[in-house]
């Protein structure tokens, strides 16, 4: 692990130069130290404390906004060998964050069809992108993961080793303010298709969230085995336990013209823990990596 007092500080220092002032002439060698070290995973933009809650880590997002202060916007359209614009496509974006070129001693699959990593992100060994799906800057994505087409892994999220995200998946970025609670999916986690994992939400480990699951910090979680609600507050996230199978559900209005009406409202419901004959629904992921 890199030291990364001397790093923090310079970013730091750089995090407080007045809005207009012009940046130090090592803006930019700050920045690409710092987007280096996210690609390498020496460094990353949410931490599990010691005592088990996930937290932002506020100075790398901090860098991560002086980068858009310190980048010019270029093009990045497709050109031929000689230079010569291909349309129909352009593409204009500051020219710290281009996208991340990736070898084969990377060990990631980028399945062709339009895919795109943004600098700044990391995947590990063994990370399969099925097209087109986007990471952004300051996410972390752990070995084994797949991460299916049309599926975002938005800036800073957080998703473990062997999650599936499957296709139209959201997992939502949350790069300002710098202290706000981030987006984690842990290890072993089955994200169903065209599910939404939004701000202020961590995904326990060995989790299964149904097609179409959507979870914000501000969303109950109604439990049927364990006859509780799961909620996040302004100062806590909303944890969804580990184990949970987690399928889209509904609440009835009880009181007032919502009740007369006969309407509900869009709610999660856990109704049961993985067991075996879970995990055996959920292996079959496995034949595709």
């Amino acid at each position: 692990m890199m030291d990364t007092s001397a790093l923090r500080a310079s970013i730091e220092a750089l995090a407080a130069t007045p809005a207009g002032a012009p940046l130090p002439s090592d803006a930019r060698s700050v920045i690409d130290t710092l987007l280096a070290a996210l690609e390498a995973g020496s460094i990353r933009a949410a931490e599990l404390s010691a005592d088990g809650h996930w937290r932002a880590v506020s100075w790398v997002k901090a860098g991560i906004l002086v980068g858009f202060r310190a980048g010019t916007l270029v093009d990045y359209s497709p050109r031929d060998a000689h230079g010569t614009y291909v349309p129909p496509f352009s593409f204009v974006d500051k020219d710290t964050f281009p996208t991340r070129m990736f070898a084969v001693a990377d060990g990631v699959r980028v399945v062709p069809g339009g895919s795109a990593v943004r600098r700044g992100a990391y995947l590990a060994p063994g990370v399969v992108c099925m097209p087109p799906m986007y990471v952004n800057v300051g996410a972390f994505v752990g070995r084994g993961t797949l991460i299916d087409s049309h599926a975002l892994v938005g800036s800073c999220a957080q998703v473990g080793e062997r999650v599936h995200l499957s296709a139209g998946a959201q997992i939502g970025g949350v790069l300002e303010p710098v202290n706000a609670a981030p987006v984690v999916v842990e290890d072993d986690v089955t994200i169903g298709g065209n599910c939404g994992v939004y701000e202020g939400t961590v995904v326990r480990a060995r989790a299964v969230l149904g097609a179409g699951v959507i979870l914000t910090r501000g969303t109950p979680v109604y439990d049927l085995v364990r006859e509780t609600v799961w909620r996040g507050s302004p100062e806590r996230a909303l944890e969804i336990p580990a184990g949970a199978v987690v399928v889209p559900g509904a609440r009835r209005v009880v009181s007032g013209w919502g009740s007369e009406q006969g309407l509900s409202l869009q709610t999660p419901v856990i109704v049961k823990y993985r067991d075996e004959k879970t995990d055996a629904a959920t292996a079959l992921e496995g034949w595709l990596r």
